[in-house]
């Protein structure tokens, strides 16, 4: 998988443990974090790697056990510190460990995690770092650990730790030699982030964050042919802000951006969907495609969106583009308009077709909603075959 220089005169053993990993499922939650590059890189899964880098690690420095930990970016916020979580493991007590968590205040891996520099101990019960914590619980007796930081750009996320050297102890050679294997860890974790940010970008709108337009197509035509294999129902939403054009106006279109920006996430908190997908389909228009709604619920969903915007305050606070604080309060509301597939279009054609009249439905009854005054949900008029 990757390729090492021979260093000094140590002499590879080929040792291969049984290194155990958390389901990938178990392991996503530790990359929800950002990077910001956008390079495009095959797909990569964290398991494989962890298993294959402990494998290689323990080759170079044989030892009775070893970990991978890695922190959450969600618990980085409080005064505490967050906890690391045991995503890989080797030895006797891997089983136990595995999907475990040591605090960051705790131990040897804590004080790497929170001062971001390798660690070399030789006599636990002399080092105030020695937490016997897991000793205790796993009839395991600790002799030695040395650990090194896994960082993420500058910013420390886990610890590479290996666990009583299989011959004699370890030394500053050995400190070395993990680090090479912390610096392709991290190295490898970037290029996972980057990977995925990259994938995002492509499908994302840059400036609300909510799926492109491209997307949406792509997203509508697999929910209309997945509704006719299942005999099920697709109902799409065409939103339009009301009283926009007056924000450019009069504020100007920076202001008129990040209304946007605010208008997303209002819509991301209104539709708590997990199958829908929403996106801005261009300037202040937006759709949602719920898979599986009929035009009674999907209605509903339409009114728990203008119900958001009734009384939101957009632009809080100052900006860069202001003269002074912005706030606006009760000027924007959106009009709605829904279709369902198929109570407001045939079943027959093809997939595009289909595509196109349903979305010439939603459109038009969205249109029809400000002609009504905005503000307001209509749903399409049933057309007769």
């Amino acid at each position: 998988m990757f390729r090492l220089r021979r260093i000094g005169t140590l002499i590879l053993m080929n040792l291969s443990p049984d290194v155990k990993t958390l389901a990938q499922k178990a392991l996503e939650p530790h990359l929800e974090r950002q990077r910001y590059t956008a390079l495009t890189i095959p797909r990569l899964d964290l398991g494989p790697f962890l298993v294959e880098i402990l494998s290689k690690a323990n080759d170079f420095v044989p030892s009775e056990a070893g970990s991978f930990l890695m922190d959450r970016p969600g618990d980085r916020v409080g005064g505490e510190g967050p906890d690391l979580y045991f995503l890989a493991a080797f030895g006797p007590s891997a089983g136990t460990v595995l999907g475990r968590t040591l605090h960051s205040s705790d131990g040897v891996v804590g004080r790497v995690y929170r001062t971001g520099e390798p660690y070399l101990m030789v006599d636990p019960p002399a080092d105030r770092h020695f937490c016997d914590r897991f000793d205790a619980a796993s009839n395991f007796k600790t002799s030695g650990v040395v650990a090194v930081p896994i960082r993420i750009e500058h910013t420390v996320c886990g610890v590479l730790e290996l666990v009583n050297r299989r011959s004699g102890t370890y030394t500053s050679q050995d400190i070395g030699i993990l680090e090479v294997f912390g610096a392709y860890t991290s190295a490898f974790l970037e290029n996972l982030l980057d990977a995925r940010r990259a994938g995002e970008m492509a499908r994302r709108d840059d400036l609300s964050g909510l799926y492109n337009d491209r997307f949406f197509h792509h997203r509508l035509t697999e929910d209309l042919v997945r509704a006719d294999v299942a005999g099920a129902e697709v109902a799409l939403l065409f939103l339009d802000l009301d009283n926009f054009k007056a924000v450019n106006d009069t504020l100007g279109h920076l202001a008129g951006s990040q209304v946007l920006k605010e208008f997303a996430v209002l819509l991301s908190q209104a539709v708590d969907v997990p199958e829908a997908t929403l996106a801005r389909y261009g300037g202040d228009e937006f759709v949602v495609i719920l898979p599986g709604f009929d035009a009674e619920e999907a209605a509903k969903v339409g009114e728990r969106i203008c119900e958001s915007l009734r009384g939101a305050t957009f632009l809080r606070g100052s900006f860069t583009w202001a003269d002074g604080p912005v706030s606006l309060r009760s000027v924007l509301t959106v009009s709605v308009g829904v279709a369902v597939y198929p109570l407001h279009l045939p079943r027959s054609g093809s997939t595009d077709l289909k595509k196109n009249l349903l979305m010439r439905a939603a459109d038009l009854a969205m249109y029809r909603a400000k002609e009504d005054g905005k503000d307001r949900v209509v749903v399409a008029p049933i057309v007769s075959s």
